[in-house]
């Protein structure tokens, strides 16, 4: 769902579940966008808080969380063997990330602001 095509992507993904919610929603926005998740989510549903890209500070709509009776979870960045067993098993699995657009280290700064600008898919990378 391109969230920037439909603002309303919650009742959107709502309608294209036929009105029932989806299981679990993976929220990387944080309070400016939870609101949608919680949308979006089905009855007993879960949400997993994983980012806070919108701000650390924000209303929740506490009365819609509890009608749907929604489990929110906040998870943190594990450590340094997280991530190396993480990267190990794509690499045995073949997943591939989208890569959008990669740019040198000295393209550094103009790396920041295409992320800025955010019309980017996937992932921006820096070759060093």
């Amino acid at each position: 769902m391109n969230y920037k095509a439909e603002p309303e992507w919650g009742s959107a993904v709502n309608a294209w579940s036929g009105e029932k919610g989806v299981d679990h929603v993976v929220e990387v926005g944080g309070p400016a966008t939870l609101a949608q998740s919680i949308n979006a989510c089905r009855v007993n549903g879960n949400i997993v808080l994983i980012g806070v890209l919108t701000g650390v500070k924000g209303d929740i709509t506490t009365a819609a969380l509890m009608a749907k009776q929604i489990n929110l979870k906040g998870i943190i960045v594990g450590s340094r063997e997280h991530q190396n067993d993480f990267v190990n098993a794509l690499e045995a699995s073949g997943i591939k990330p989208v890569i959008d657009t990669s740019f040198s280290l000295d393209e550094l700064a103009k790396a920041f602001e295409y992320e800025v600008n955010g019309k980017h898919f996937g992932k921006i990378c820096i070759d060093i």
